[in-house]
């Protein structure tokens, strides 16, 4: 065999250092790649958590009722047979207070939401006093000031304390026969989630 039949071994260790750099630089491109998929993917991603496709219902301090199917904002409920609706809130200058009288609906329950979508706090109507939805929903400091004073008003609410000043409720009902979705209905539809004043609010 000829000598051109062999590769010298200079030449193979410069093969190999080529392959080496060519994997290296494949590499680092392919990283500068998905660092780059993910940073313009981030907006999309934050635009779809929970709390900001509340925010996309409208003006908080309301409910919005949910649908079987998406709505603008993306949001449906998760149940043929409970009706849902939501509400976000602010209590960086106040209290919020959440209400709605049972009229008879077989059964409801209240989830209070942070931004990141950490439950804080939840009741149902098994759990509330009467079957009657009354909550106040403040800071610590808000707190304190309630107690101190406790309001008349807020007497028979059940207080609680949030320490993320900006959430969202999620208020459902549950259906399980047509007849009960005029008695759902009017439940939800007359609930109320608004700013609690019930002295200044620069005093908080």
């Amino acid at each position: 065999m000829g000598s051109r039949d062999f590769a010298s071994p200079k030449e193979g260790s410069r093969g190999f250092a080529l392959k080496v750099l060519l994997a290296v630089i494949t590499g680092l491109v392919g990283a500068a790649l998905l660092h780059l998929i993910i940073v313009l993917a981030l907006p999309d991603f934050s635009e779809r958590d929970a709390y900001t496709r509340v925010l996309a219902e409208g003006e908080i301090y309301r409910f919005y009722r949910l649908g079987e199917k998406p709505d603008r904002a993306g949001l449906s409920k998760d149940d043929p047979f409970v009706d849902a609706t939501v509400c976000a809130f602010d209590i960086s200058e106040g209290p919020v207070r959440l209400t709605a009288a049972n009229g008879g609906v077989p059964f409801w329950s209240l989830g209070v939401y942070d931004q990141s979508s950490n439950e804080v706090f939840s009741i149902n109507d098994r759990t509330s006093a009467g079957g009657v939805l009354d909550v106040v929903i403040a800071s610590p400091m808000q707190l304190t000031a309630l107690r101190k004073a406790l309001p008349q008003a807020v007497s028979q609410s059940i207080l609680v304390e949030a320490r993320a000043e900006e959430g969202y409720v999620v208020l459902r009902s549950l259906v399980p026969q047509p007849s009960f979705a005029g008695i759902v209905s009017q439940f939800l539809n007359q609930a109320t989630c608004a700013p609690f004043e019930w002295r200044s609010r620069s005093r908080f």
